[in-house]
């Protein structure tokens, strides 16, 4: 075994790298609980459709996190360090409001549930910001690929538990049980944390709170080409976050059963998703990110053009299951290098701020211009539709050669 195998190894099956996998299912792990889990749980204790569609605001602490990012970089709070010791806050946070509830009556004090939950989705999001700078800063620039995926899969498993999981218990033990054991996970959370190692300071971190707010705007559009950077962001999934959007009225259209879409899209495709990610993961380990991108991309929008051979086949279960393999190892190839190229794009300096503004930036294809999307598809017919999302993916392709070079906080390899 030559010496850059051994390496490939060693980073393959380091404790950091299972740190990244627990930490990614610790970050998951509440996401449903502010949403589809929450939601049961109101609509069981009679509240409107009205309130419930108004849930979806809890989703803008994920969104607006960035604001609050640079106290985390300013900041410490104990003596753990400054990832660990906002982690364990976040934690215990998460843990305590999970608590409290578990003993709120939401047909009783619908109000008292609705403000616990916007301060479960604020510690949440908090969780994620220090989760992915330990990750940035735990780690070599050549292993934020195979992280990316392995906290990529431990995210999906967490929502899998408090999503899927979650209503199963509720069936049996109703739903306060479901946030008093979610409170008990989050505490497991915590002694991992304590566990964990702090990351090494490779730069001294801002002085004050201006410079945390501040200065990691300044540092980005001092850049080349920082413009580049953001279109590119926002490009390279657009087609995938356009089709996604229509993907189960299209199966409907189709003549596919509930069933059928829950079986083969929801939880076949999941397993198809996580196996994508670990893949691309792994590939990273060996490609330039440069080319990594190039590929996955590319598959990302031939993955996206067949759903038009489902047009011809109809509602034919193993053309399904055919498609929704190859779209989902290859959305998940492409999450593994777009959340590293992201990492790769921050400074350790402002590692919390810079990422939480990158990721929410990510968001913007999904949230917004996705929006027009069952327009499309009505006015172009569904063929069409699908291989417009996939040229969507073109620009996104071609803004990879427009990308300035690595400026020594890691970039294209």
């Amino acid at each position: 075994m030559t010496s850059k195998e051994d390496g490939l190894w060693r980073s393959i099956f380091s404790a950091r790298m299972g740190l990244a996998l627990a930490l990614g299912f610790y970050s998951g792990l509440p996401l449903l609980l502010t949403g589809s889990t929450l939601q049961a749980w109101l609509k069981e204790s009679g509240l409107s459709l009205a309130s419930l569609g108004a849930l979806s605001l809890l989703g803008l602490p994920y969104t607006l996190k960035f604001l609050w990012a640079p106290l985390f970089d300013r900041y410490r709070w104990s003596g753990l360090g400054r990832r660990r010791g906002w982690l364990l806050a976040s934690q215990l946070s998460l843990a305590a409001v999970c608590a409290a509830l578990a003993r709120v009556d939401p047909a009783a004090a619908p109000l008292a549930v609705a403000g616990l939950a916007l301060l479960l989705a604020f510690f949440s999001a908090s969780q994620d910001i220090v989760v992915d700078a330990w990750r940035r800063e735990s780690l070599a620039d050549h292993e934020q690929g195979f992280a990316a995926s392995l906290y990529v899969n431990g995210y999906r498993l967490g929502m899998l538990l408090s999503g899927g999981g979650a209503l199963i218990l509720a069936d049996y033990s109703g739903f306060r049980a479901v946030y008093v054991s979610a409170a008990v996970l989050m505490l497991s959370g915590a002694l991992l944390t304590l566990a964990a190692a702090e990351p090494a300071l490779s730069q001294r971190p801002p002085a004050s709170l201006r410079e945390a707010v501040l200065a990691p705007f300044g540092e980005f559009l001092a850049r080349p080409r920082w413009g580049v950077i953001l279109l590119f962001i926002v490009a390279y999934k657009l087609g995938d976050a356009v089709a996604g959007q229509m993907t189960t009225p299209f199966y409907l259209d189709l003549g596919f059963s509930k069933s059928e879409i829950g079986a083969v899209v929801k939880l076949f495709g999941l397993w198809a998703t996580l196996i994508g990610a670990l893949i691309g993961g792994t590939l990273l380990l060996r490609l330039r990110l440069e080319s990594a991108l190039w590929g996955f991309g590319i598959l990302q929008a031939l993955s996206t053009a067949s759903f038009v051979a489902l047009v011809h086949w109809g509602a034919w279960l193993p053309g399904l299951a055919l498609v929704v393999t190859f779209e989902n190892v290859s959305a998940g190839m492409g999450t593994a290098a777009f959340a590293a190229f992201m990492a790769m794009r921050t400074n350790r300096r402002f590692t919390a701020t810079q990422y939480a503004l990158l990721s929410s930036l990510m968001g913007v294809p999904r949230v917004v211009l996705a929006a027009p999307s069952g327009w499309l598809a009505e006015i172009l017919g569904w063929p069409v539709f699908f291989f417009c999302c996939a040229a969507l993916a073109v620009p996104g392709l071609l803004l990879i050669r427009r990308l300035p070079a690595h400026s020594g906080q890691g970039v294209l390899q």
